[in-house]
């Protein structure tokens, strides 16, 4: 059966996939407005097409899948999502007005947990009986380890780079940076839209077996991933324009053929992590790659104290969601 309140979850879902297409926008935009191979215009025009096309290609919905066994099904209710969905739009658009690309994932992740562990304890349970820790300790892990991998791929692909056309005139060389950068920044917003838009199919998927509208392990309806890939590749194209200057410009100043790069070795730890249906962090993973391309210049063409500001926000994201959700679900569940 259809109630308001799983109208409304669902409605608070796709609005949170809207905020992640234009809060992420910057991560797959940055390097190739900074370095003006396109406007900003004509950047989130082309993410965005390339965010909806992830919808014809990832069919298996393995981050789904992850994101929606966060909490243990026996503690996961409409007022637990709502609760979890509240506080990741919350601290989402607190984060994009300051201009910090914190995880949009981790945000999701950590109110998720965090409404479904203040549940528990309401209900006089334990906090570790609500969350499966599995998928939240690989989640957790890979805020480190997707940065490194994006860092480690991004350095190794400059250099090779560097290599194979340290002889070739420099106006020819940028000018085929330049086109190779729409299609690097095309794979990056193509990975981009098949790893997150899943996170917010995996909620909606769940909220629909918590009103038993669906049954456990029953086949996602067609529509939820039509939804989520439009909603994300809508949100992509209005754009983040305070994040996509500290992405292109405040980390490190970037070239295209170091856009290029980063925007290659970000796909490819996407691709990796897709493939073993973990929810990564693509602003990490971009992040992380950026730093590596800095890196092969000289370990002063990273602007460190922009990026320990970043690591700061990343560390609280899941803690600090987690805890708005707990406070949300709190005032529901006595208030209504």
């Amino acid at each position: 059966m259809v109630t308001s309140l799983l109208v409304i979850v669902i409605i608070l879902a796709i609005v949170f996939d809207f905020i992640n297409g234009f809060h992420d926008a910057a991560n797959s935009i940055a390097t190739i407005v900074s370095t003006k191979v396109l406007t900003p215009f004509q950047a989130v025009m082309w993410a965005a097409l390339f965010n909806f096309v992830a919808y014809f290609i990832f069919t298996d919905h393995k981050v789904a899948n992850t994101v929606a066994k966060t909490v243990v099904e026996d503690y996961i209710t409409l007022e637990v999502i709502l609760a979890g969905l509240v506080a990741a739009i919350m601290w989402n658009l607190l984060t994009w007005y300051y201009g910090i690309p914190s995880s949009s994932s981790h945000t999701l992740i950590g109110g998720f947990a965090g409404a479904g562990i203040t549940h528990a304890l309401i209900l006089g349970d334990t906090a570790l009986q609500a969350i499966n820790l599995t998928p939240i300790l690989k989640t957790v892990a890979f805020i480190v380890l997707a940065p490194i991998i994006g860092m480690v791929i991004a350095i190794i692909i400059n250099l090779l780079i560097i290599n194979i056309s340290k002889n070739a005139r420099p106006s020819v060389a940028e000018k085929w940076f330049k086109r190779l950068q729409l299609v690097s920044s095309a794979a990056l917003s193509f990975a981009h839209g098949g790893n997150d838009a899943q996170k917010v199919m995996g909620i909606i998927y769940i909220a629909l077996v918590a009103n038993n509208v669906l049954a456990t392990g029953d086949t996602m309806p067609e529509w939820i991933p039509l939804v989520c890939y439009a909603a994300i590749a809508l949100g992509t194209m209005s754009g983040g324009w305070k994040i996509v200057k500290t992405m292109g410009s405040k980390i490190t100043k970037v070239n295209s053929l170091e856009g290029v790069s980063a925007e290659t070795a970000g796909a490819v730890t996407l691709g990796i992590t897709q493939h073993f249906g973990i929810p990564v962090s693509t602003t990490h993973t971009i992040t992380g790659s950026i730093i590596g391309v800095g890196l092969t210049k000289r370990v002063s063409a990273v602007r460190w104290g922009v990026t320990y500001s970043l690591i700061w926000a990343w560390v609280l994201t899941i803690p600090v969601s987690a805890t708005l959700a707990g406070i949300v679900y709190t005032i529901t569940h006595f208030l209504f």
